[in-house]
């Protein structure tokens, strides 16, 4: 399911990024990998804010609903 529709406060596997190159190094570099932990702790409107390893990131409704979690 897209991240933007995962359930709030509970830890979610990533299990596929369906953005271009750019965008995919740029969230790898952030810490939003394959099979990584990511905790949604807001969302409106599609846009999330996650919980990736120690920091918070914002992610809008374009990127958010292209980053699968299970």
């Amino acid at each position: 399911m897209p991240i933007a529709l995962a359930p709030l406060n509970t830890e979610m596997r990533v299990v596929k990024i369906l953005v271009d190159e750019k965008t995919k190094k740029h969230l790898e570099s952030l810490g939003v990998l394959v099979n990584s932990l990511i905790t949604v702790i807001s969302s409106v409107n599609g846009g999330v804010v996650v919980i990736v390893k120690e920091g918070r990131l914002a992610l809008d409704r374009s990127v958010a609903s292209k980053i699968l979690v299970a």
